[in-house]
């Protein structure tokens, strides 16, 4: 990653502007710079907690100065917020610190609350609460956290972030998140919205929230002209997936996600900067089926599917989820790329079953979607 190589966020912003990666924005450099003071009010409050003769002078100055306050950043997709809030957390001089999706984030709390609660039926601990010690554990494993996609939809999760943030916060948390809402927008019409409230004010008063009002979306900006579809008859298939993935993810780390479908967990094996990458044998030889192809298109705008074979007859299973997964994309105008045995019309050579006619519609898709019109279509959707 190229900003690794610099000491501020503002210094990485500008060598990638100049690389012509993209054109310089005056909202994202004045992000840049709030998040450079961030990085040094995060640099002072870890000098002041070293044991050093230094850090104990820091620390007899600053022991009423409360943590620095976090960042929450939201705006439209695709306006680089989750690109500088990458380039601080390589940055930020704090040796305990986490970079997750907030989804996942979550996942792992109730997870922890469940192994407590298991503990306490079978009398290892005395401690009936189980936020506080959870929170001492997520706290003692990384005190800056960085949040992607901070969006709140599941009504467990937004019971519990009131009262575990508290503890988080109490106990020096750093939050930095990013996020598609303003922090009032949370968990709208959520059930019993009004539990969840006093989590806005909590949130509030421990970070400063930022509106990225960047003039355009500079992933699509550079990408919506790449080839979306190609044929590894020709060689080249792999290898261009692969190049499309590492710009359209812009460089950042990858890595698998999950995506929550009425209650079961769907693995996402590589994701980053609002794109998903799966094999065809992810998607359509697994037990998957419109719901959960919907809550992927809900959660990515951008969708990677490696290596669709020419199917059979013996292969209709794999066709019809196929066949679900291409309606389902192209009616929420997501973007697409697909490495394939063969061209769309050539996907799905049985000739009897409904299948077969079923998939001419697809194939018809597959095709517009590589189309101008369509591709500037899914760059407004996103």
């Amino acid at each position: 990653m190229p900003w690794r190589h610099h000491e501020t966020v503002t210094d990485a912003y500008a060598a990638r502007v100049a690389s012509g990666e993209f054109s310089l924005d005056p909202a994202q450099a004045e992000l840049a710079k709030r998040l450079d003071r961030l990085l040094i009010e995060v640099g002072n409050r870890r000098l002041a907690k070293k044991s050093s003769a230094l850090g104990w002078m820091f620390a007899r100055k600053n022991k009423s100065q409360k943590p620095p306050r976090g960042l929450y950043v939201h705006g439209a997709v695709g306006r680089g917020k989750t690109m500088l809030m990458d380039m601080f957390y390589e940055l930020v001089p704090a040796n305990r610190k986490r970079r997750a999706h907030f989804h996942d984030f979550m996942a792992d709390a109730h997870a922890r609350i469940h192994e407590h609660r298991q503990k306490l039926k079978a009398g290892e601990t005395k401690q009936a609460d189980p936020v506080p010690p959870v929170a001492g554990q997520l706290i003692a494993e990384a005190w800056v956290l960085c949040f992607d996609e901070f969006s709140v939809t599941d009504i467990a999760d937004a019971m519990l972030l009131s009262r575990l943030f508290e503890q988080l916060f109490k106990r020096g948390c750093v939050l930095v998140a990013t996020s598609n809402v303003e922090p009032g927008d949370l968990y709208r019409d959520g059930l019993n919205r009004q539990l969840f409230l006093p989590f806005v004010g909590l949130l509030k008063e421990h970070v400063e929230v930022l509106n990225l009002d960047a003039r355009t979306d500079y992933r699509m900006e550079t990408t919506t002209r790449l080839p979306v579809y190609h044929e590894l008859s020709e060689g080249e298939g792999d290898a261009a997936m692969d190049l499309a993935w590492t710009r359209v993810t812009a460089g950042k780390r990858t890595g698998p996600e999950t995506v929550e479908v009425r209650s079961r967990l769907v693995k996402v094996p590589d994701a980053a900067a609002g794109a998903a990458r799966f094999s065809f044998a992810d998607l359509c030889e697994a037990p998957l089926g419109a719901a959960d192809y919907a809550a992927i298109a809900e959660r990515y705008h951008t969708i990677f599917v490696d290596r669709v074979p020419v199917m059979q007859q013996a292969d209709r299973n794999a066709a019809k989820r196929f066949i679900t997964l291409i309606d389902t994309l192209y009616d929420r105008k997501s973007r697409v790329f697909i490495s394939a045995a063969a061209a769309p019309d050539a996907l799905y050579q049985a000739s009897s079953g409904t299948e077969s006619f079923e998939f001419a519609r697809t194939a018809s898709r597959l095709n517009e979607m590589q189309g101008e019109a369509y591709l500037e279509a899914s760059r407004a959707a996103a």
